[in-house]
This record gives C-alpha cells, structure tokens and sequence, in this order.
C-alpha cells in the first residue's frame, strides 16, 4: 500500500534542508546506436525452477527502447518474456536466433557464458 512512498524515503535517515526533495529519478538514459551496443547473449535458468531461458545484458538506452527491442526478439522467436532493467529475457533456448536477430539489426553482440 505504502511501500512507493516508503521506496523513496528509504536511503535518508534525517535532512535538515526544509525544501530537500526525496524524489531520487535517475535521469532517462539516452540510448546508444546499436552499432555501439555491446550486448551479450547467454543461456540462463538460476533462480527459474530449471527452467532455460535466454538472457540478453548490456543494453544502454531508455527503458522503451528496450521494451521495443524485447518485443521484436520474442516475437521473432515466437516465444514469451521480459525486458526490465537493462536486460531482455526470451523463453527457451534461442540464443543462436536471437544472436542472428540482433546481429542483423546492427547490433554488436556475442555469446557469453560458455
């Protein structure tokens, strides 16, 4: 119920500044080009019940962009998943098709974790 505003208010213990603000945003992040992005493509299924998926990192831009760029590799791959916080999340093992996907779409990108 109150847990956004108890978010906020987290970090500070005690300010003595009448007008200080708890409102900490980060600043929208720009989004590099993707020749610029470097992204890794790793298969992924800790913390998943054993679950595989395949878990792009690295992306440096807006939230929206990486939503935009979540959805197209899912439904490319016909598959479900999340993009949140940096990271893109493709049910299943895909890891050559997204690498493809991405790599087609100018991408720098390789795969990572063995």
């Amino acid at each position: 119920m109150g847990k956004k505003k108890n978010d906020q208010k987290r970090f500070v213990v005690y300010s003595t500044n009448p007008e200080y603000d708890y409102n900490h945003q980060k600043p929208e992040q720009k989004t590099l080009p993707p020749a610029e992005q470097d992204l890794r493509v790793l298969l992924d299924k800790k913390k998943r019940g054993g679950k595989q998926v395949t878990l792009i990192t690295g992306f440096v831009g807006s939230e929206d962009d990486l939503k935009v760029l979540g959805k197209m590799l899912k439904s490319k791959c016909g598959v479900g998943g999340s993009a949140k916080d940096g990271e893109i999340i493709v049910q299943g093992d895909n890891r050559k098709k997204v690498l493809a996907l991405l790599e087609k779409d100018g991408y720098r990108c390789k795969l990572s974790g063995g």
